[in-house]
């Protein structure tokens, strides 16, 4: 077995690191900490900025540079979901619901 983690398990790690940052509330020494200050909006501004630069890495960067600006989205996304109290768990189950259905029969139910 290797010693690497999943991704579950990172991201749990990550989001309980994000939940003590927050909870310390020091925005002068946590960039975490910082932006859960500055509220959902500025959070969503840099969390769509980090989805533009993983987009421009996908069509024309190195592997290693997608690897490291999907990190990036994903750090900005936990911070976002921790400023809207909506945990993993939250997202876990919407996504286990719609396990076996057509992401065009998905969308459709939303009516989107």
């Amino acid at each position: 077995m290797s010693n690497q983690q999943t991704l579950g398990e990172v991201l749990a790690a990550l989001a309980a690191v994000i939940a003590e940052r927050a909870a310390a509330g020091d925005a002068s020494s946590s960039y975490t900490a910082s932006l859960l200050a500055k509220g959902p909006n500025k959070i969503a501004k840099k969390l769509i900025e980090e989805a533009g630069e993983l987009g421009l890495a996908l069509a024309s960067e190195s592997d290693g540079d997608v690897a490291n600006e999907a990190a990036d989205v994903l750090y900005h996304l936990l911070v976002g979901l921790k400023v809207r109290s909506v945990s993993l768990d939250d997202v876990a189950a919407v996504l286990a619901a719609r396990e076996g259905l057509s992401g065009l029969d998905e969308k459709a139910s939303r009516g989107q």
